[in-house]
Parts: C-alpha cells; structure tokens; sequence
C-alpha cells in the first residue's frame, strides 16, 4: 500500500514537472516583454531583456536567436539614428567655430577658441569678462581688470533688475588669482575654473538681451556694463562647449554600437 502510494506521489511530481513552462516558454515571456518596451520607446531597457535571455535560458535556442536577430536590428536602427544626430550636431558645430579663431601655443596642451570679439588684440586695455573654451569642451569665465590701482577682486557678481549670479571667491595668491603692472596701468585676471563660476556663465548665457551689469568683489567695488559683444561670446561659447562634448558622447555611442554588432 505505501508502495502504490509513493508511486502515485511520484509520478504526480514528474507530470507537474513535466507540464510546467519550459525555457522556451520563458524566454518567449521575455521576449514579449523586450517588444512591449519597444512599444513604449524605451529602447535601452528593451535590450537589456532580450541580451538577458541567452544567459537565463540557455536551452531555449530558438528564442535566443531570434532575440539576438531582433537585438542586432535595433541596435542597427539607433547606429543610424545615432550617426545621422552626429551628422547634425557636427554642422552646428562648423555654423559656432566661425566666430571663433582657433590658437594654440607653446604654452597650451589643447587648442583654445578666441572669440573674434575677444582677442588680445581687442581686450588688453579695458575691464570686462571674458570666456575660455578648448577643443574638448572645457570651459571656464574669467574677469578681467585695467585701471589706475589695484583692486583686489577675489570674485565677481552679475546682476539685473533683481536677477544675478555669482562666481565662489578666489583667493589673492591662488593660481588662478593673477596681477600685473606696468608703468602706471595694473591688470588684474581671476579665472573661475572647475565650475567655479557658480552659475555665471548660463545667468550670461540665458540673458543676453538684457542690460546685464556686473561688479567686481575686491578691497572696493567696480562696476562695468557688459557689452553686447561679451554676452554673446558667452553664449556662443556655451553652445559651442555642449556641442563638443555632445560629439565626443555620440561618437562614443557609435563606436560602441558598431563593436557590439561586429561581435554578433
């Protein structure tokens, strides 16, 4: 009697086994899960279950090659997407450098943009802010002092109608707090460095039409009007540094892509 009955238990656990889902049966759950994310556009998350499925259902042959067909034709599919944003992105690109000239010294690791509105020439001899971008991206704003006795800034506001931004301060002595003289002019340069800016560069950015002041923070307070021509070498800098780094992240993208269907 306890015979047939263990026989019974037995053979009642093979065939709830055996009626159970198979691989196939999970990996096709998975799949139909990848297409609903596909649906909803949500292509990254999309991937991730069809890569999981030849690692979790190693046996479901069938869906793992048609996961990995459907994979490698998404992955296709942003590869084009992605190039032809690079495309774009690179004309925008080329439209910004025109009111830059290129320069890079004995003294420079990268190429740095000069706006053509703040070159040497144009700027030695006046008080203003000025933009620093180089060929990765990197950006930084540094304010400009000339004048008839030392200042002393560590720091720098700009401002409107209520509205302003201001840089963190910058120690006198610090490297990037700079000062110099001759005959009877001092200049004095303190570079906002490592977002140091505090914001400054997008108030500038985001408002070039409007009548923007700002003060230099030293032993007084000086105060200058930005020119117009200021204010745009900022925004045009601004875009020009998204756009940089905005290629370097595409091209990244792409050779990624490109590695990931070599493989398949």
């Amino acid at each position: 009697m306890k015979q047939a009955l263990l026989s019974i238990v037995l053979v009642t656990m093979i065939l709830t086994t055996a009626c159970g889902p198979s691989e196939e049966d999970k990996a096709r759950v998975k799949m139909d899960e990848a297409k609903t994310l596909l649906q909803n556009q949500d292509t990254a998350a999309a991937l991730l279950q069809l890569d999981s499925i030849s690692s979790l259902y190693p046996e479901a042959i069938y869906s793992i090659n048609a996961a990995k067909n459907l994979a490698s034709e998404i992955r296709f599919e942003v590869l084009q997407r992605t190039e032809a944003e690079l495309d774009s992105v690179k004309l925008e690109i080329a439209g910004l450098e025109k009111n830059f000239v290129k320069e890079k010294t004995e003294f420079d690791r990268y190429t740095q943009y000069i706006h053509k509105r703040q070159t040497f020439k144009r700027a030695w001899d006046r008080s203003y802010i000025q933009v620093h971008l180089d060929e990765r991206g990197e950006l930084y704003l540094s304010s400009n002092y000339h004048g008839d006795h030392w200042l002393n800034h560590t720091g720098l506001r700009v401002y409107d109608s209520g509205d302003d931004a201001k840089t963190e301060t910058i120690p006198i002595g610090s490297v990037d707090n700079h000062r110099s003289d001759f005959m009877d002019a001092k200049w004095e340069k303190v570079s906002y460095r490592n977002g140091k800016d505090n914001g400054v560069i997008e108030f500038i950015a985001n408002n070039v039409n409007r009548n923007l002041k700002a003060v230099f923070l030293g032993d007084e307070y000086y105060y200058i009007i930005l020119e117009k021509y200021d204010k745009e070498a900022v925004r045009d800098a601004l875009a020009l540094s998204k756009a940089i780094k905005k290629r370097k992240k595409l091209e990244s993208e792409i050779k990624a892509l490109e590695k990931r269907l070599n493989i398949q």
